[in-house]
């Protein structure tokens, strides 16, 4: 029998976790690792909280996707009730603990399936559970289609708005351990390539994760292909030192922008107002140099459309960003690679045209996105300045969005 439950500050039912029966066999699965700093749960459903534990944890989750046709590109479905229905709702179909030795022989025996020997290892952002995360997961592969060995790192987020604080901290806390995955990862022979992206907070996560290994190292290594910072919550002067300490040698980094994100209005405003990295302009100056000087692509979302009421998760929702992620990624290529044209791509997939403007630099894709990369933005100054963004006095509804949106991504992930 199934038990019809209230919606929680999510819209969703909790603790979705507890595994079902594979009832649907035009379901999808995705089959992940997971690395987590959290604190294990007593109840049944929940696995993980938001609380941080005292050593790394690892599981290997199975999501069931349903069949084409039973929800959107871009969409977690969320199940209305408990029991999900495989048919018609995204559902674990196994989450056990794993010891590290099992995780290492779970991540070997993934990367060997995979074409290129790659893992892709994703880092969610603020105020989300465990569950939000892997979840949210599970809807990027199964949407871009990559082919790499799934591994998701999921910090302690208590899931509330009230706990930005504590997030942050939490990623903090986390960086050693991420540290310590990457340093695996670069080690294990059985893996050719990485690529990482990261949402929001865990941007700062990953930066300094990186960063370490970088100052550890002398350098980062080659095989860390592609790193995808999505509405990174990170403050713009910060970013740029980090940059620096990552030395010559660093991975493609591929900045995905919106200037209307209203989760990092927020933010910016509890920083002191200064600017996101996530929400810049990048044809303003001192943006434009410094881009091109480290050789840094953005895709600017601003105007692209999708599900998410913040506008803070474009790159995961819009089903044509993600597809074409997966599809960069699983070629073995950086997304700024023009031999496929990348920017034409969006352009085409969103609106059905290919609008562009010349300059000397090259060209500069117009409305509904624009393609930023080393061959097609002018330089980029030495110094952050100025930014058009939110004032100190200007009117935000991100609080009351927050609470109230009834997805993950509502939530300011």
């Amino acid at each position: 029998m199934s038990i019809i439950l209230g919606p929680g500050c999510a819209g969703h039912p909790k603790n979705v976790l507890l595994p079902v029966a594979d009832t649907a066999p035009r379901s999808s699965r995705v089959d992940m690792l997971v690395a987590t700093t959290r604190s294990r749960s007593s109840i049944p459903g929940e696995m993980f909280t938001g609380e941080r534990g005292r050593t790394p944890a690892f599981a290997d989750i199975t999501v069931s996707i349903p069949p084409t046709g039973a929800r959107k590109e871009g969409e977690v479905a969320w199940p209305k009730r408990l029991p999900s229905n495989p048919a018609t709702d995204f559902a674990t179909l196994k989450a056990v603990e794993l010891t590290s030795e099992a995780a290492k022989k779970w991540l070997s025996a993934s990367v060997r399936k995979s074409p290129d020997r790659s893992v892709l290892v994703f880092i969610h952002g603020f105020n989300n559970r465990f569950e939000d995360s892997v979840y949210r997961f599970a809807q990027i592969v199964q949407d871009s289609g990559v082919h790499s060995a799934p591994v998701l790192v999921t910090w302690p987020s208590r899931g509330s708005l009230l706990a930005y604080g504590y997030d942050r901290e939490s990623t903090n806390y986390t960086r050693n351990a991420l540290e310590t995955l990457f340093q695996y990862l670069a080690r294990d022979p059985d893996v050719r390539e990485v690529s990482v992206l990261a949402h929001s907070m865990g941007n700062w996560l990953a930066l300094e994760s990186l960063r370490q290994m970088a100052i550890r190292n002398g350098k980062l290594p080659a095989k860390f292909k592609n790193v995808m910072l999505a509405a990174p919550d990170v403050d713009v002067d910060v970013f740029r030192s980090q940059i620096a300490d990552m030395g010559k040698q660093h991975p493609q980094f591929t900045l995905f922008v919106s200037r209307d994100d209203r989760a990092l209005a927020f933010s910016r405003r509890v920083w002191g107002d200064i600017p996101r990295l996530g929400s810049i302009d990048p044809e303003e100056a001192p943006y434009k140099q410094e881009l091109e000087d480290n050789k840094i692509a953005v895709i600017d979302l601003t105007k692209v459309k999708a599900g998410d009421s913040l506008n803070h998760a474009k790159f995961a929702e819009s089903p044509e960003v993600v597809q074409l992620i997966g599809a960069r990624i699983s070629e073995g290529q950086t997304l700024t690679d023009n031999r496929i044209g990348l920017g034409d791509q969006i352009l085409v997939a969103t609106s059905g045209t290919a609008a562009a403007a010349g300059n000397a630099a090259g060209m500069i894709l117009a409305a509904p996105i624009a393609v930023v990369d080393q061959n097609t933005r002018d330089n980029y100054a030495n110094q952050v300045g100025a930014l058009t963004g939110p004032k100190s006095g200007a009117k935000t509804a991100v609080p009351a969005g927050c609470s109230t949106g009834p997805s993950p991504a509502e939530r300011c992930n």
